[in-house]
């Protein structure tokens, strides 16, 4: 299942929204106009290495090196599907979050979303050595507050060769369900690259708890 777009109107120009995909795609740009080696540089230096912050806690690396890259890292991409694929889920879902929670509240909301993941995916992956980049936990934190404002909102999938639209909890519990098992099966298991999971996992959680808790106000 492939969403494509939600059928849910907004009120008000998701200004916030299109400037942070707008960033996303201007770094991506930037990125693959760099020769090999200065994008590996640049990669590591605005990366999320989970080692770098146990090094900055025994007093061995800099805050700049251990912390920056917790707000950095949401802006590079290993790839032109990896951005694509963030930034559909980001489009599809990201405007009708920003209607709730107002422009400058959204955009808080976003970078809290993707610092707090990437301090999950630290915590998981304890004294690893790999960097971790991508917008995928803050879009986590998005789709999390999504399916507690508009569960019942429908979104427009592609399934097989069909376009159907389908409630968004459905669409919503189906992804984190999916990220669920496989961060659960990859516990204890040597790191080796690949997706974040747990940056997923904590950013749709934290998207839900945060958006509930104002729902509720």
């Amino acid at each position: 299942m492939i969403p494509l777009k939600d059928i849910n109107p907004t009120k008000n120009f998701p200004f916030v929204n299109v400037m942070l995909i707008s960033a996303n795609v201007l770094v991506f740009l930037y990125q693959v106009t760099l020769s090999p080696h200065a994008a590996k540089a640049f990669l590591l230096a605005n990366a999320t290495i989970p080692a770098r912050i146990p090094a900055f806690l025994a007093g061995h690396a800099p805050a700049s090196m251990a912390l920056f890259p917790l707000f950095s890292s949401m802006f590079l991409h290993g790839g032109l599907m990896h951005l694509l694929g963030n930034m559909l889920f980001l489009y599809i879902f990201g405007d009708n979050v920003e209607d709730a929670f107002g422009h400058i509240g959204y955009l808080f909301f976003y970078l809290l979303c993707g610092i707090g993941s990437g301090l999950i995916h630290v915590m998981f992956n304890w004294g690893s050595g790999i960097p971790a980049l991508g917008a995928s936990g803050a879009i986590s934190g998005v789709m999390g507050a999504y399916a507690v404002m508009f569960p019942k909102h429908q979104i427009l999938t592609f399934f097989l060769i069909f376009l159907i639209p389908v409630p968004a909890i459905l669409i919503l519990g189906y992804w984190f369900v999916l990220q669920f098992v496989a961060g659960i099966n990859g516990l204890g298991m040597a790191t080796a690259g690949g997706v974040a999971w747990w940056a997923h996992i904590g950013g749709f959680l934290m998207g839900v708890v945060i958006a509930w808790a104002t729902k509720k106000r």
